[in-house]
């Protein structure tokens, strides 16, 4: 654990507790949001080999907009925004979080 506190920066284990909560009751969480859109959409798994990835479609942008709201809710909205934009950074969106220093 304190590698993974090193990597994240941050120092007391409540604080990795609290991180290591928000992205498990993320992950539970955007299945559950994601469950009704496919329905919504008429998307289930008669439709073959095209459901997973429909179902990936819908369930990653639930998982992150889920996981800075949760963020926010348990008082770690910097630590995952900061995690958010790197990850996204990685995927090469970058450029959704372009600061403007004019």
């Amino acid at each position: 654990m304190e590698n993974l506190k090193k990597r994240w920066g941050i120092d007391s284990n409540f604080q990795l507790i609290i991180i290591l909560i928000v992205f498990s009751i993320t992950g539970s969480s955007s299945l559950f949001v994601g469950r009704p859109i496919l329905e919504y959409f008429n998307i289930s798994k008669e439709m073959g080999w095209l459901y997973w990835p429909l179902r990936l479609l819908v369930i990653f942008p639930a998982y992150q907009v889920l996981l800075v709201l949760y963020g926010w809710l348990f008082g770690q909205f910097k630590f995952f925004w900061n995690f958010e934009k790197r990850m996204l950074s990685h995927m090469g969106l970058k450029f959704l979080f372009k600061e403007n220093n004019g």
